[in-house]
C-alpha cells in the first residue's frame, strides 16, 4: 500500500489545479478505508483502532461503556466515507469484505440489545450525556442523506429491534448548542420512517438550535469556531432537505437563510490552495469544514459559490493533509494536525475521531451531472487579487478575515475569544504557520505573552490588590512563567483599523490595569500593529511571530539589523519567511527555539519583541510593530521591509481620546489609530 495518498492519472483538463475529478474522491475514499481495514480481518470484527497513549480516551482504567464508546465512534466516523462509497458504488469491497454488509451487521450488533458489540442503553448508565448521542447524530445525518447505503437493506423485524436503542439514545439528555443538532438529526429520522417519537422535544430542540443564530451566518456554539460551519451549517443543510422542509418549514427557512449567508465569506476562509487555517478546537477533525462546499449546491435557491471554485477549494483541502506520510499514525489519520501531537488534542477525542475530517465526502451524494462535479477548477477571487490584500468583516461573531493575494495566505483574525487557549486565542491564523502551543518561558507565537514583576505576586500576595495582606490563590511559582491573554473581545473596525482588546487578567479582581488595546491595520502579506498598553504594575511582555518549524531538523537561518528609527529581525526556512519590524515601545528583538510546540516539525524558530517595564506605575504606551510573511524563497527586499513612512505618537488626540498614533504609509496612505472610547464599543 502506498505511504500516502497520491493523485492518479490527474485530470488537468477538468481540474488544472488539483487534478482531482469524482473518480478520484472515490479512490480517495477506498485509501482512507483500505488502511483503517487493515484493523479488522473479518466480516464479524468490530472496527477499532489501537488507544493512543497521551490524554484521549480511552484510558487504561476507563469502564467498559468507554470501550463501547470507541468502537461506535470507529464505526459510525468511517460510515462518513463509507455511506457515500456505498450510494455510488453498492457492491464496493474492502479487503475483500463487502462495505455494505460490513456496516450493516455492526450497525445491526451495535443496536441490538444482548449482543457483546451492543451499546449501553442510556438507563444502564448514571444520567449524563455520553459520546454515544455524538456519533448517533453523524450516522443519521447520513442515513438521511443517503437511506439506500443501509437503513433500506434490513428486514422490518430488524430495523423494530435496532429502533429500540436508537429512540432512547435519540430523546435521552443532551448538552446545550450544538449536541442538539445530534438529538434533532435522530429523532427526525425516526419520524420520517414512521417511529413513534416525542414532538414536542423535537421542536423544543429546534427552537433552542434555529436561537443560536448571531448573524454573519454564525451561530453560537461555546464561542464562534469551525463547529458553526459543519454542524449548524452542514448538519442541519442536511436535515432540511430530507425533513425540515415538510415538517418544519418555518424553521427549516432560518437554516436556508443562515446557510445562505454563510456561504458568502465561507471561501474567504481558505488559502489560495484550499488549505483550511489550523484554528479552533477539535483540530484533529481538520477539513470537516469543507463539507460545507458540496452543501452549498444543495440550498434551494442555487449555489453562491462558483462550482470550480468549490471544488478546487475542497479538493485542495484534503490533499493537504492526505499525501502527507507524517499525517497517518497506526495507519489511519493522526490525532493532531499534520502529524500525532499531544498538545493539540482534547481529551474527548479517541483514535477514530479524526475521520469526521471526511465529511466533504457527502458530495458524492450530489448527482453526477451537479455543477460541483462538472465545472471547471478555477480560483476564484484569488486570480484577480494580484498582491493586494482582501478583506472580510464579520461583525457579528467578531471576525476579520485576510486573503493576502501576496503570499496566497489567508487568515483568522478573532476578536471574540473567552478562553486563555491557542486554539483560539492567538492575534491571528494563519494557512501557511499553523499555531503553536503556549510556551511559559516566554516568546510564544502570535500571543503578547505576560508577566507581572509586580513584588505582590512575586512574593505570592494579596491576588486582588486590595489592600488585605492576604495570600488568596496566588502563587508565586505559577507567577514566574508567562501568561497568554486570557479573552478578548471585538471593538469594531473604523477607519481600516481592526480594534480589539486582549484582557492579560480577567475582570473582577483587576479593574482595568490588565489590558493591552489592539489596533490592526492589514496591509499586503502582513499587518501593522498599533497597540496600546494599559498594564499597571510592573511586567514584562514578549509579541511572537508565526513559528517556523524546523523541517527535517533544519534550523531556521535568523538576520537582525538596526535601521533608522526600527529594528528588524527575519526568520527563513525553505519556502517561508517572517520578518519582524519594531518601531516603538519594544526594548529589543530576539529568537528562540521551541521544543514540542509546533504543528509540524518537533523543534521551530519564533522571532518576538521584548519589553520590562519595572516602574511601580508604568505609563501608557504605544508598541508599533509590523509583522509580515513570505510563501517563497525571495529574500527581504528595503521597500518591504519599509512599509511605514513616519508616525506620530499623540499624547490627546483629535478626537480627545489618549495615547494614540497617525501613521502614513509608504504609499502616503494615512491612518489614525485613536483608541477613541474603545471601552464602550466592546462587543464580546
Amino acid at each position: 500500500m502506498k505511504r500516502a495518498f497520491s493523485v492518479e492519472q490527474p485530470d488537468f483538463e477538468l481540474s488544472p489545479l488539483t487534478g482531482m475529478n469524482r473518480g478520484h474522491y472515490i479512490e480517495m475514499a477506498k485509501y482512507l478505508l483500505e488502511r483503517a481495514f487493515l484493523h479488522i480481518n473479518s466480516i464479524n470484527d468490530p472496527l477499532t483502532f489501537p488507544p493512543v497513549p497521551g490524554k484521549t480516551y480511552p484510558q487504561p482504567n476507563d469502564p467498559d461503556w468507554r470501550w463501547r464508546s470507541l468502537e461506535f465512534e470507529a464505526l459510525e466516523r468511517t460510515f462518513t466515507l463509507a455511506g457515500p462509497l456505498i450510494h455510488v458504488e453498492p457492491e464496493v469491497e474492502i479487503k475483500g469484505i463487502k462495505l455494505r454488509d460490513y456496516y450493516s451487521l455492526q450497525m445491526y450488533n451495535a443496536f441490538t440489545p444482548g449482543h457483546p458489540n451492543s451499546l449501553p442503553l442510556p438507563e444502564d448508565l448514571p444520567d449524563s450525556t455520553y459520546q454515544f448521542t455524538c456519533e448517533f447524530g453523524g450516522l443519521f445525518k447520513t442515513l438521511l442523506l443517503m437511506p439506500d447505503t443501509i437503513w433500506t437493506q434490513f428486514p422490518e423485524k430488524q430495523k423494530e429491534e435496532m429502533v429500540v436503542t436508537i429512540s432512547k439514545w435519540a430523546h435521552h439528555r443532551t448538552t446545550q448548542n450544538n449536541w442538539r443538532i445530534f438529538n434533532v438529526v435522530a429523532l427526525s429520522f425516526l419520524k420520517k420512517y414512521g417511529y413513534e417519537i416525542d414532538d414536542e422535544l423535537l421542536k423544543s430542540h429546534l427552537l433552542w438550535v434555529a436561537s443560536y443564530h448571531s448573524g454573519n451566518g454564525w451561530y453560537l456554539e461555546q464561542t464562534y469556531n469551525y463547529y458553526s460551519i459543519s454542524l449548524f451549517i452542514v448538519y442541519t443543510t442536511i436535515w432540511n432537505r430530507t425533513f425540515g422542509d415538510e415538517f418544519y418549514p418555518e424553521i427549516a427557512e432560518i437554516i436556508e437563510r443562515s446557510a445562505r449567508k454563510l456561504m458568502e465569506s465561507l471561501t474567504s476562509f481558505f488559502g489560495r490552495n484550499g488549505y483550511i487555517n489550523m484554528w479552533s478546537r477539535s483540530i484533529c477533525y481538520r477539513t470537516w469544514v469543507s463539507g460545507a462546499f458540496p452543501v452549498a449546491f444543495m440550498l434551494k435557491d442555487g449555489a453562491l459559490i462558483d462550482a470550480g471554485f468549490a471544488r478546487r477549494l475542497c479538493s485542495g483541502s484534503l490533499l493537504q493533509f492526505v499525501t502527507r506520510e507524517e499525517f497517518y499514525y497506526n495507519d489511519i489519520p493522526s490525532l493532531g494536525f499534520y502529524g500525532k501531537k499531544e498538545y493539540m488534542v482534547q481529551n474527548y477525542s479517541c483514535p477514530a475521531s479524526p475521520f469526521l475530517m471526511f465529511l466533504p465526502f457527502i458530495c458524492l451524494a450530489l448527482p453526477e451531472d451537479s455543477p460541483f462535479w462538472t465545472a471547471r477548477e478555477n480560483e476564484g477571487f484569488w486570480e484577480g487579487l494580484g498582491e493586494k490584500t482582501k478583506t472580510v468583516v464579520l461583525e457579528n461573531p467578531g471576525l476579520v478575515l485576510a486573503n493576502h493575494g501576496k503570499s496566497g495566505a489567508s487568515e483568522i483574525i478573532p476578536g471574540k475569544v473567552y478562553y486563555d487557549d491557542p486554539n483560539y486565542s492567538k492575534l491571528v491564523y494563519n494557512t501557511c504557520f499553523p499555531w503553536e502551543d503556549h510556551d511559559p518561558t516566554g516568546g510564544t507565537s502570535m500571543e503578547y505573552s505576560f508577566r507581572s514583576l509586580d513584588p505582590r505576586d512575586v512574593r505570592g500576595d494579596d491576588i486582588n490588590f486590595y489592600l488585605t495582606g492576604l495570600k488568596v490563590d496566588n502563587s508565586s511559582e505559577k507567577n514566574k512563567a508567562f501568561s497568554i491573554s486570557q479573552s478578548m473581545v471585538f471593538n469594531g473596525v473604523k477607519g481600516g483599523v481592526v480594534y480589539r482588546q486582549a484582557f492579560i487578567r480577567k475582570p473582577p479582581n483587576n479593574g482595568v490595569g490588565y489590558i493591552i488595546d489592539l489596533a490592526d491595520i492589514i496591509i499586503p502579506g502582513g499587518v501593522i500593529r498599533v497597540d496600546r498598553t494599559r498594564l499597571a504594575f510592573e511586567h514584562e511582555l514578549t509579541l511572537g511571530h508565526f513559528g517556523l518549524p524546523h523541517i527535517n531538523g533544519e534550523k531556521a537561518v535568523v538576520s537582525r539589523f538596526n535601521e533608522g528609527n526600527k529594528e528588524v529581525i527575519t526568520a527563513t526556512i525553505k519556502g517561508r519567511s517572517v520578518a519582524l519590524i519594531a518601531y516603538t515601545g519594544w526594548d529589543e528583538l530576539d529568537s528562540v527555539v521551541h521544543a514540542n510546540r509546533n504543528a509540524e516539525a518537533d523543534e521551530s524558530t519564533v522571532v518576538f519583541a521584548r519589553k520590562k517595564r519595572l516602574e511601580k506605575n508604568p505609563a501608557m504606551e504605544i508598541m508599533i510593530t509590523v509583522m509580515l510573511h513570505k510563501t517563497d524563497d525571495s529574500g527581504w527586499t528595503q521597500e518591504e521591509l519599509s512599509p511605514i513612512k513616519e508616525f506620530e505618537i499623540m499624547d490627546v488626540t483629535p478626537v480627545f481620546s489618549t495615547m494614540g498614533a497617525k501613521i502614513t504609509l509608504s504609499d502616503n496612505k494615512v491612518y489614525e489609530v485613536y483608541f477613541e472610547e474603545i471601552d464602550g464599543h466592546r462587543r464580546s
